[in-house]
């Protein structure tokens, strides 16, 4: 059952304050633009918005099918009283007036591939251990996946759950793919779409807490909690989901003759 609109935002404003003014400027900005954008585009309903904490340090974990899919994300946070952080392209410091709002809000870089890959992590571990609740999009970018499920999910999740006993929150959002498939390249707002949000119960990795972090343990936790919030998207599409996770396949250029010399 969708939650009414009246529940959508059971908290009172957030006590979360971004450290300098010119954060907590460019916060109220994003305010003001998101929430009539996401308004304008589509009707969002949200449903388990009580799973995300009031308080305290947490993990949120969701899939990825549209470029649109953090500005939804954040509306959602924020409706719950909290300020989100994301884990985004390092790139996107890159665009002029971005990298002020990014910077200002907490937002945190990821450098895929490179020497400071490990940067990223150790900025989500400082937000989890300052109390902030972080959102991580385990597919790594926009699922590939012609129908839209998850793909293989990568080992951050795992690595940030096994160091911070926190709230593991899933969470499942579709309807944005609709409004802008970037694979397609199209861009779709009439006639207005529906957009849905289902938030899980925190995910319970007991039996997990004192292991070491070796591949095995890495790939069962990222798929358990990938698995949940494909189980989520699954409950909101009313479709059964795959058993597996889409891995695509990268094409192999063909070798010449001088290659295998």
């Amino acid at each position: 059952m969708v939650e009414p609109a009246s529940l959508k935002r059971p908290r009172k404003h957030t006590k979360e304050r971004p450290p300098t003014a010119m954060g907590r400027f460019w916060l109220r900005l994003a305010a003001i633009v998101f929430y009539p954008l996401t308004a304008l585009l589509s009707r969002v309903r949200v449903h388990g918005l009580a799973n995300v904490p009031a308080t305290g340090p947490a993990l949120l974990v969701l899939n990825h099918v549209s470029h649109l899919d953090p500005i939804y994300d954040a509306v959602t946070v924020h409706r719950a009283a909290r300020i989100p952080r994301f884990m985004a392209k390092n790139t996107l410091w890159n665009v002029p007036v971005l990298r002020n709002v990014l910077t200002g809000v907490e937002q945190i870089p990821v450098f895929r591939q490179t020497a400071d890959a490990r940067k990223s992590l150790e900025a989500a571990h400082g937000s989890l251990e300052d109390g902030k609740i972080v959102i991580i999009y385990p597919d790594g970018t926009v699922t590939r996946d012609p129908d839209g499920w998850p793909m293989t999910p990568k080992a951050g999740v795992a690595r940030l759950a096994l160091e911070h006993d926190v709230p593991i929150v899933p969470a499942a959002r579709w309807g944005t793919r609709g409004i802008y498939d970037h694979y397609a390249k199209k861009f779709r707002p009439f006639p207005r779409k529906t957009v849905h949000v289902r938030i899980g119960e925190p995910l319970d990795l007991g039996e997990y807490r004192g292991r070491a972090a070796d591949p095995q343990v890495l790939r069962e936790i990222s798929e358990l909690a990938m698995g949940r919030v494909r189980d989520l998207l699954g409950e909101i599409r009313e479709e059964q989901p795959p058993a597996g996770f889409y891995s695509p396949v990268r094409r192999r250029e063909p070798r010449n003759d001088d290659d295998r010399a």
